[in-house]
């Protein structure tokens, strides 16, 4: 298969809220790939006029319209319509290089148990890398030889090609934790039935960060969700071990009061989800966890 013949092996899902103008540019971008991929957007309630857009713009896209905010969860959605072996996660304003997605497929198709690959991630318009890049290349996790890159223990919705298969296999992103740090829920599931996930540095996608964000409520997400994934799935002595850090390291401001509040909310569901991990994974996420205290990406969480 040529670079510039059309690939059938990758879909790429979009999950958006109130930012038309960045998600008509990622379309475009998307439909200028020379692999033209099948398009799925789940519009997460907007009110400014996106379904609209997108439906007048972009006729060839499928656009879902669940009628309210489901975060994450408007990936799950839009997997259930994904007749494709690999999916390609992007944000509203995230796009991928040229030719990334075919080697992406490539990657997948000569690698059975391999789940997931993750790309290098540009920062635009200035054009360089996202700081996150340097703690997925230097993964502290060692994995099998067949794989692509660095092995990992988590990865990033917005840069990364999933097999279906195994998205579908290990439930897709979990609805409690609605959106912040989904990722992580997900991975840890994903390499317990014993699948692999790779950075890959020959994959590239461009992010152009939306001005409409709130990153205050990011930062309060972001932190609820570490806790309710270090309960759900990290055994009891760590868990407490993480939870004291996390209290000790995080800013120490109403933002963070919050997080914990919400988090505290949640424990009954939590505790009754509560699937800790066997000690070989576990080993992984502790690994992770050292690693990431040096990581100027992950300040927010502690």
């Amino acid at each position: 298969m040529s670079g510039h013949e059309k690939d059938t092996r990758t879909t790429v899902v979009v999950i958006t809220h109130n930012r038309r103008p960045e998600l008509l540019r990622t379309l475009a971008r998307l439909r200028e790939l020379p692999e033209r991929p099948p398009v799925i957007v789940t519009d997460n309630g907007s009110s400014d006029g996106t379904a609209e857009a997108v439906r007048r713009e972009f006729p060839e896209v499928s656009l879902l319209e669940p009628g309210k905010n489901l975060g994450a969860i408007g990936r799950n959605l839009a997997v259930r319509h994904v007749r494709t072996p690999y999916v390609a996660f992007c944000d509203d304003d995230t796009w991928w290089e040229p030719g990334s997605l075919r080697r992406a497929a490539d990657l997948l198709d000569e690698r059975p148990r391999l789940a997931g690959v993750t790309a290098r991630i540009v920062v635009e318009p200035r054009g360089t890398e996202d700081p996150v890049v340097k703690e997925l290349r230097e993964s502290p996790l060692t994995g099998p030889d067949f794989l692509p890159g660095p092995a990992l223990g988590s990865f990033l919705a917005a840069a990364t090609v999933l097999r279906t298969e195994a998205f579908r296999g290990a439930g897709g992103f979990h609805p409690g934790l609605w959106l912040g740090g989904e990722e992580e829920l997900l991975a840890t599931d994903l390499l317990r039935q014993g699948w692999w996930l790779s950075y890959v540095e020959e994959l590239t996608i461009h992010h152009q960060a939306s001005t409409v964000r709130d990153s205050r409520a990011r930062r309060i997400l972001g932190i609820r969700n570490t806790l309710w994934f270090t309960w759900l799935r990290r055994p009891l002595v760590p868990a407490l071990w993480r939870t004291a850090q996390l209290m000790v390291t995080v800013p120490h401001d109403v933002a963070s009061v919050r997080a914990f509040a919400y988090a505290a909310a949640g424990l009954p569901w939590v505790l009754k989800q509560r699937a800790p991990v066997p000690p070989e994974i576990e080993r992984r996420l502790a690994a992770l966890q050292r690693a990431r205290r040096s990581s100027s990406a992950r300040r927010y969480v502690g």
